[in-house]
């Protein structure tokens, strides 16, 4: 399709937002919303949206959740792209010239009577107040920042204009942050990465949208977000925004691709497999040990313990209500929030156990005897099983025997490397289940259980990790055949010719034996002393190609966990900001926003951005963080307590 020049300077003069004139508008959701119904006059498609979608949709941009038009040909487009830079400049013009700049606010010492300290406590605090701003805010590094650089710079400083705010600076923050993720960039062709994938379903604004941050040792980043209005084609258009992104990330630097969006992921999984063979399409870890620990909740042994324990829970809340000072405790415990989350079983024997000494008391108390008269249901069950040493006894059992999954829940972070330790812990909880006495042929269900799911829950890579990593040498994982099944499928994915994958299984012979550099007395020696990646990167040359596999398997991550957290304290700009900073400037926004915020996680001060996203007041008592301190202390001692309290 061809454009005269009359036409293409009668299409120039008409509205500003030419695109317009190129979709046909059926609706709207709501009345003065630029979010509109339309349907491209070229291609006939529809699409939700305001004008900046329209503009994509024209001009072949990418990354904002909206297809190409496949019917314009190059010179329309190339007309189009001349409209818009014509457009850019006409209101470049009107923005420098008659517009009127935005206001600044200017402060001076002299007009403002606020001498104390007091009062400026207050005048900081107020504008957390009227914004709705999280108090958690106050602990957020950026923010001490910005209060000792007004300060040292005196009151004459006068902040930046909206305007500034959504252009040039966010412009200038955006470009410093790219040139310091060049250097994450440059290594990923050594330790490959991992896709990571969050979404969720936008109900308001009828689209499906999606985060995706890239993963290795350097750091984790976030790359974009995008938004697919079609819902039933999602897993279609999710393999096609999948694609680019690997393209864009390069096919050989991506190992393997953690999502967490349902069904869309699975659809997504077989048709990638076809474009990308040797990419692994993985489960997140730490939502696979919080379902299979779901499962074993459910065995024959422990499901009494189960039922028994939100039973109590139901009847102690009851007589809370009833009488409320006498048993203040919080039921609910201060499990965190992914074990609430994906374990309720555990945590809720758990939070039973703790409060043992204290049930026993309250059973025997005078209102309790009272309540009980008045109460038409039945709760002699409940008394015994308080009372009475088996239901303690079986579930200390249960604690002991969910003790390895919890350790590894607590420890998983999406910045460790994990893979390797994951089937470590498989080989602890059946170890832990032999040592409890329990008997053999529940020994041997709970043996199938995991077995049986593990290949469905978790990526091969983690077997791969168990075998290459040096701390575990020598823990018979040849003879484990859930490892050296796992093993088997990643050679199979990973490397496509017979003749190469032979040559790895050579050279793990060779790891295995301690030939050569591998069997060195500093390589033995530093096996549980190095970082699995810097050991192989030391002592691995003499197996090349068993080295490159290692590096990479070892340094990928298996949770999205931080990746959540990102998504969770912050929300997608919607259509109102969307239609007033425009599409790019909104992308930018988001890009610079989650990055800074994965930068003040990677140097460990996570914890002073928790919290929901609009509580503004919270108790002190409930306002409880963990760092990695508190987290190593609690799986030195978690054991040890609960024995305490079956003493």
């Amino acid at each position: 399709m061809q454009l005269s020049p009359t036409k293409l300077e009668r299409m120039s003069s008409e509205s500003e937002k030419w695109g317009w004139q190129h979709v046909s508008i059926f609706g709207r959701f709501d009345k003065g919303s630029g979010t509109k119904r339309w349907k491209c006059n070229h291609c006939n498609l529809r699409y939700n949206g305001s004008y900046s979608r329209v503009r994509a949709h024209l001009l072949g941009f990418t990354g904002v959740g909206i297809k190409s038009c496949p019917a314009i040909d190059g010179s329309l487009r190339e007309a189009f792209h001349i409209l818009e830079e014509e457009r850019l400049t006409r209101k470049k013009k009107l923005t420098s010239g008659s517009a009127k700049p935005s206001k600044r606010i200017r402060i001076s010492r002299s007009t403002l009577p606020y001498t104390t300290k007091e009062d400026m406590d207050e005048i900081v605090a107020r504008f957390f107040y009227v914004h709705a701003l999280s108090v958690n805010a106050a602990n957020s590094p950026y923010f001490l920042d910005m209060v000792k650089a007004i300060g040292c710079f005196g009151p004459g400083y006068e902040p930046p204009s909206v305007d500034e705010l959504s252009d040039s600076f966010l412009s200038r923050e955006r470009g410093r942050i790219e040139k310091s993720l060049a250097l994450v960039r440059e290594s990923w062709p050594h330790t490959g990465c991992t896709i990571l994938c969050v979404g969720c379903l936008e109900s308001m604004l009828g689209c499906f949208h999606i985060n995706i941050f890239i993963s290795n040792p350097r750091g984790l980043m976030y790359l974009k977000a995008v938004d697919i209005d079609d819902i039933d084609g999602a897993d279609n258009v999710f393999s096609g925004v999948l694609g680019d992104t690997i393209m864009e990330v390069g096919p050989r630097n991506v190992l393997q691709i953690i999502s967490h969006l349902g069904d869309t992921s699975k659809l997504s999984d077989s048709l990638m497999l076809s474009s990308f063979p040797h990419i692994f399409w993985s489960p997140c870890t730490s939502n696979s040990i919080c379902m299979l620990m779901e499962e074993i909740a459910e065995m024959d042994l422990l499901k009494p313990v189960v039922l028994c324990a939100k039973e109590i829970k139901h009847c102690i809340t009851t007589y809370q209500q009833f009488s409320p000072c006498s048993f203040n405790q919080n039921m609910e415990g201060s499990s965190d929030p992914l074990s609430m989350k994906f374990a309720p079983s555990f945590c809720i024997v758990q939070r039973i156990f703790e409060l043992k000494r204290l049930l026993q008391e309250l059973v025997n108390s005078e209102g309790w005897k009272q309540w009980k008269i008045s109460n038409p249901d039945d709760i002699l069950s409940i008394e015994e099983a308080i009372l009475r040493d088996d239901f303690w006894s079986d579930a200390y059992l249960l604690l002991q025997l969910f003790e390895p999954f919890v350790r590894l829940i607590a420890t998983l972070n999406v910045e460790k490397l994990v893979m390797g330790d994951v089937c470590d812990w498989r080989v602890q909880a059946l170890e832990a289940v032999r040592n409890k006495g329990i008997d053999e042929g529940t020994v041997k269900k709970l043996e199938e259980l995991i077995e049986n799911r593990w290949d469905v829950l978790f990526s091969p890579l983690h077997a791969t990790g168990y075998l290459l990593n040096p701390r575990y040498h020598g823990k018979g994982q040849t003879k484990d055949k859930v490892v050296m099944r796992g093993w088997k499928a990643t050679l199979e994915r990973y490397e496509s010719e017979s003749a190469n994958r032979r040559g790895l299984r050579e050279q793990l012979s060779s790891y295995w034996r301690l030939e050569g550099s591998l069997g060195d007395e500093d390589a033995v020696d530093c096996r549980d002393k190095m970082d699995p990646v810097v050991w192989w990167e030391n002592f691995g040359f003499e197996t090349p190609e068993l080295q490159t596999l290692a590096i990479k398997v070892l340094s990928q991550v298996s949770s999205i966990a931080m990746c959540q957290e990102v998504c969770q304290e912050y929300d997608f700009p919607g259509p109102e900001t969307s239609n007033r900073m425009g599409v790019e400037r909104v992308e930018d926004l988001v890009f610079v926003r989650n990055n800074l915020r994965l930068n003040s996680q990677r140097n460990g001060i996570s914890n002073s951005f928790s919290g929901a996203k609009n509580a503004i007041l919270c108790s002190p008592s409930e306002a409880k963080t963990w760092d990695d301190s508190h987290i190593d202390q609690t799986k030195v001692t978690y054991s040890q307590s609960i024995h305490d309290k079956m003493c």
